[in-house]
């Protein structure tokens, strides 16, 4: 038997449409903003997003605004650039 394709992630619900490039940016999109991150008072792995930009630290109960898909804020981006 012929080896199957790897499953197509979270943008799989698209099937054929769309193309593989749009749905290959979607599931890397998808995969950063479901998941974990650290909150940026108690350094802890607990960071999930709320809606859009809104991000809430599931163990301090702390929310503040970043970016949509990331928990990046202004603060944070201004240091990189320096």
């Amino acid at each position: 038997m012929s080896k199957r394709t790897q499953k197509a992630g979270s943008s799989g619900r698209f099937g054929a449409r769309y193309g593989v490039v749009v749905r290959n940016r979607i599931k890397s999109i998808e995969a950063t903003q479901k998941a974990k991150h650290e909150c940026p008072v108690c350094h802890h792995m607990a960071v999930k997003r709320v809606s859009s930009g809104i991000w809430s630290c599931k163990h301090c109960g702390v929310k503040f605004a970043a970016e949509a898909y990331t928990p990046k804020t202004k603060k944070e981006l201004s240091q990189v650039e320096e």
